[in-house]
């Protein structure tokens, strides 16, 4: 039984304007949530996979950057057309978003039981104090922290990398959202803690049916988490299918770069594989594939024209010229390079 698009981002374009020009981080992209599914978005650093979900989130700087065509749709409401007063009551409510760096993101004067407090009255006014701090400690406990009641007394700078993960888990989590975006979850956090963690989202995903957006550059983490998979380069998606069908027959160059550059546990001698060179930055590429210059498969109409999304099979689309010679039917003409 095939399930429901809960988010729909059609055509999505965020720009930046910049001195040197308008720049677009994310170029013309298109994809779909359903419910209940974890989703991945991987490339790297650079790729507009963060931009991509500070879009959603409407938390794209302005200035300088904007969304300047496209929609995303959450159920058919389209989130480009809020106000800044709407998107706060969609923000937690509907779609919540665990940030990068921990650390960074919870504020280090406020004890946490004050930070999740404020995050349960900001969404729902009715509760009392008694009833918040309850509902702040039931959800510390949902995600596996420990002496829940002692911990809402300490500050951030008191708590491990890991509990301090947990805890942002948990603030996304505080008002049950249809959708979770996770930028990054596990960086810079120890592989014992990092598989804690995404053991933990798996958990929360099958018990509560939430959708996980899993933004990330690690491939093991793909494999091991996710349904489906997006893979971006430079501001486009590339390629996306199912997981088992990116790495059993990725079609992409730049899809089969990034699984060759995946460290194997037999590899005995010589260099690990890596791609040549390194992502343009944004808006450099005029004309031509993006990836063209760092491919070894590029030809002449490579650095000329952009291609499109070419059906591999019925779940499986890719941006490469070498689709045609296969039989595979161009899906989405390729947007005007900026």
């Amino acid at each position: 039984m095939q399930r429901k698009n809960i988010l729909e981002v059609k055509d999505l374009e965020t720009t930046f304007f910049t001195d040197d020009g308008n720049i677009s981080a994310v170029d013309h992209i298109s994809f779909s949530i359903h419910e209940g599914e974890i989703l991945a978005i991987v490339g790297e650093s650079g790729c507009g996979k963060s931009v991509t979900s500070l879009s959603i989130m409407g938390l794209v700087p302005d200035p300088p950057g904007k969304i300047t065509s496209g929609e995303i749709l959450l159920e058919g409401k389209d989130l480009t057309k809020l106000s800044e007063r709407e998107m706060r009551r969609i923000r937690g409510n509907d779609v919540a978003m665990i940030f990068q760096e921990p650390m960074t993101s919870l504020n280090p004067l406020f004890t946490i039981g004050n930070q999740l407090i404020e995050a349960i009255s900001i969404h729902n006014k009715k509760l009392s104090k008694k009833e918040a701090i309850k509902k702040a400690i039931e959800i510390m406990k949902l995600v596996g922290l420990p002496r829940a009641e002692e911990l809402m007394k300490e500050y951030p700078h008191q708590l491990s990398g890991g509990m301090r993960q947990r805890v942002m888990i948990a603030m996304a989590l505080l008002c049950d959202p249809r959708i979770l975006i996770a930028d990054e979850p596990t960086t810079a956090l120890d592989v014992t803690i990092q598989a804690q963690i995404l053991k933990l989202m798996k958990d929360l995903n099958k018990r509560l049916g939430t959708a996980i957006l899993l933004i990330t550059h690690d491939l093991g983490v793909v494999a091991e988490t996710c349904e489906r998979v997006i893979v971006m380069y430079a501001g486009q998606i590339v390629e996306q299918a199912p997981v088992e069908e990116i790495f059993k027959n990725p079609q992409h160059p730049y899809t089969k770069g990034l699984i060759q550059s995946v460290p194997d546990m037999r590899f005995k001698k010589g260099s690990l594989y890596s791609i040549p060179g390194n992502v343009p930055r944004p808006g450099s590429i005029k004309v031509g594939c993006r990836f063209a210059p760092r491919c070894e498969f590029a030809h002449e109409r490579c650095m000329t024209e952009n291609p499109g999304l070419y059906a591999a099979s019925i779940k499986h689309e890719a941006r490469c010229f070498l689709l045609e010679g296969t039989g595979g039917e161009v899906l989405v003409e390729s947007a005007t390079q900026s």
